[in-house]
């Protein structure tokens, strides 16, 4: 197993601790929950560590998700959900190294892997936040970067498809308590 113990870097986007916070949320995973999902990547999560990461950016002992960090939660979640693929010749997940990042378009995958979305279901994600997208704006978000279709995932899509997870999942979330996480 694996954990992180270097400085955080200084090229860090808070909006990965944010994803990391929403996603938790919207499924109701605790510290232990969560903790588990890293152990099916082989990556021991510290509980203190995972404390920092839930930290608004201006908060003491905030610590930013890291790219890695993020893709190994989503990964783990893909298989919580899904299972671990039992076929031999099936290529395990990338593992981020170095300067890799995770694309929004990469987090939106993940996450439409994980909980078996289809168009459809997305769409209605979206629509609960208010945010209408058309089947073919959504498809070119999963085409790969050099198809001539392919479109880039912006923050407000990312952030809205959370949200809409979190009222579809947590319909008992008040609106004070969305804008929080």
């Amino acid at each position: 197993m694996t954990t992180e113990t270097s400085s955080p870097p200084n090229d860090f986007n808070p909006f990965l601790n944010s994803v990391l916070r929403r996603v938790r949320f919207a499924l109701s995973l605790d510290d232990s929950a969560t903790i588990s999902i890293f152990k099916l990547m082989d990556y021991a999560m510290e509980e203190a560590y995972l404390h920092g990461m839930m930290k608004q950016e201006e908060d003491e002992g905030f610590i930013p998700c890291r790219d890695k960090v993020l893709a190994l939660f989503l990964d783990g979640l893909i298989i919580k959900r899904r299972g671990k693929q039992e076929n031999p010749n099936a290529k395990p997940p990338k593992v981020l190294t170095g300067n890799d990042r995770i694309s929004n378009n990469d987090i939106l995958r993940k996450l439409r892997i994980a909980m078996n979305y289809r168009e459809d279901d997305m769409m209605a994600i979206l629509r609960l936040a208010q945010f209408n997208v058309g089947k073919s704006e959504l498809t070119a978000l999963f085409r790969k970067p050099d198809h001539r279709s392919y479109r880039a995932c912006k923050d407000q899509l990312l952030r809205n498809f959370l949200q809409g997870m979190v009222k579809k999942y947590r319909p008992d979330a008040t609106q004070n308590r969305i804008n929080q996480i």
